[in-house]
């Protein structure tokens, strides 16, 4: 997966995350970021990753996403470790 097809996904993301009226104010408070940043920074993407990456922590999160918006439930996971910046986890 290419960093603009990743892009997509976190804009997508975002949007899915900021309609949702139960997870968006754990999303702002977790990460401390206002409504206002979270328009600024939306194009930036380590923040972009920082949604991805808020997202995939929770299955039932990333499969009412991806139904939302028609896509396989892996992608959200690949889009993350495809943004540029973007970390890779390593559990060792």
């Amino acid at each position: 997966m290419g960093p603009e097809q990743a892009e997509t996904i976190a804009l997508q993301a975002l949007g899915w995350l900021v309609s949702n009226d139960e997870i968006c104010p754990m999303f702002l408070g977790a990460t401390g970021t206002s409504t206002d940043e979270l328009r600024a920074r939306a194009g930036d993407a380590d923040f972009q990753a920082s949604v991805l990456q808020f997202v995939t922590m929770d299955d039932a999160w990333v499969v009412a996403f991806c139904d939302s918006v028609g896509l396989a439930y892996d992608l959200p996971l690949r889009a993350m470790h495809a943004l540029p910046g973007a970390e890779q986890v390593h559990w060792t």
